[in-house]
């Protein structure tokens, strides 16, 4: 996975695939991704990047801790 900070919203994306997430399908306002019952919103991408407290709040929804991110 991509050292935990900034990210593109592509690489977050592809990095969520590879944990097992499907997606991203088009929701409301927001696309968002699938991995069996859990589905997790994934942010538009107005901003150049995704900051480290939104990619924390999203890896904390997803189950998937720091380290399991970063050794991944």
């Amino acid at each position: 996975m991509p050292p935990f900070g900034p990210i593109k919203r592509r690489d977050l994306v592809r990095a969520l695939r590879d944990l097992g997430f499907d997606g991203p399908y088009s929701g409301g306002r927001h696309e968002f991704m699938q991995r069996g019952d859990l589905v997790l919103t994934i942010p538009n991408p107005h901003a150049d990047e995704i900051g480290k407290d939104l990619l924390a709040r999203i890896l904390r929804q997803a189950g998937v801790s720091r380290e399991d991110w970063e050794r991944a």
